[in-house]
């Protein structure tokens, strides 16, 4: 049996697997599973076991699970293409007898009233569907989200966006990845949904306030119509179909769509989630 993490040289997938380590997992029961073996090799090094495979290649998951495997499925990151490389990685793990299937999907499951929330739906229910015993892991937003493009927001002295007043309860992806490690390590929680996010809701307002105070200038928030900014990030070079929802996305949180503050997170980590004010600093060194 071993703890199986798929997109492991992905961001969340790294992290997953480091918090696994930390957590005294020895590297001999890890798989990582990826489609660049070189991008892998930092894994391998670590005396983790890597395995190449490719969500949009079902053929070369045939052989990736075994039965009785703890298997993370971190969502792909080609929106418009997830549900078939999804339902690939669960049909591969379905043939095999995977003892549980954990899956990285949306704060909100069924109920997120959101574009990027499609294909998570659509996931779920092929899990549901598939008999596997699950976790579905409902991520809410990360603060690297934000903290990650910080280099246009200093450069106009202005956080963008078209949110209104509404607050995101985010956390670090290293708070969404020691969930993970977790779920597939402890005990309790096969078919089971945890709605995952931050301790501490923030508006834009404040987070455009808080880099001020980190920086020492003035960041301004500029609520714009939805309208100005889909055109924004178009004239940034974002294909259309991204930038629409990443609109979307703003108008999810004017209404208080990723507001929630259930307390799962934290729970499952044994820890406070992540400040954000904590996340910018580091992002302010990098």
């Amino acid at each position: 049996m071993s703890i199986v993490v798929t997109g492991a040289t992905g961001h969340l997938g790294r992290l997953v697997i480091e918090s696994l380590l930390t957590a005294d997992v020895p590297a001999g029961e890890i798989t990582a599973v990826a489609r660049d073996r070189e991008k892998a090799a930092p894994l391998a090094a670590l005396g983790v076991e890597v395995r190449i495979a490719d969500y949009d290649r079902p053929e070369t998951l045939t052989d990736v699970f075994r039965a009785g495997d703890r298997v993370l499925l971190v969502s792909g990151s080609e929106v418009g293409r997830r549900v078939p490389q999804h339902t690939a990685v669960i049909d591969a793990a379905r043939a095999a007898g995977v003892a549980q299937l954990a899956y990285t999907g949306i704060l909100g499951g069924p109920d997120a009233d959101l574009g990027l929330a499609a294909e998570h739906k659509v996931t779920e229910q092929l899990i549901l569907d598939s008999g596997l015993p699950y976790t579905f892991l409902r991520n809410g937003w990360y603060t690297e989200n934000y903290t990650e493009n910080l280099a246009p927001v200093l450069e106009h002295g202005a956080v963008v966006a078209a949110a209104g007043e509404g607050r995101v309860a985010s956390a670090s992806r290293a708070d969404y990845a020691a969930a993970a490690a977790a779920v597939v390590t402890g005990e309790g929680h096969l078919n089971k949904a945890y709605e995952l996010c931050g301790d501490t809701a923030w508006s834009l307002a404040e987070y455009a306030a808080e880099l001020s105070r980190q920086t020492g200038r003035t960041i301004a928030y500029n609520n714009v119509p939805g309208e100005t900014l889909l055109g924004i990030l178009m004239g940034a070079g974002v294909p259309e179909a991204m930038a629409g929802l990443l609109v979307d996305v703003d108008k999810a949180i004017e209404r208080g769509l990723l507001v929630g503050t259930t307390g799962d997170l934290s729970r499952l980590t044994g820890r406070p989630t992540t400040p954000s004010a904590e996340t910018i600093a580091e992002a302010l060194k990098a």
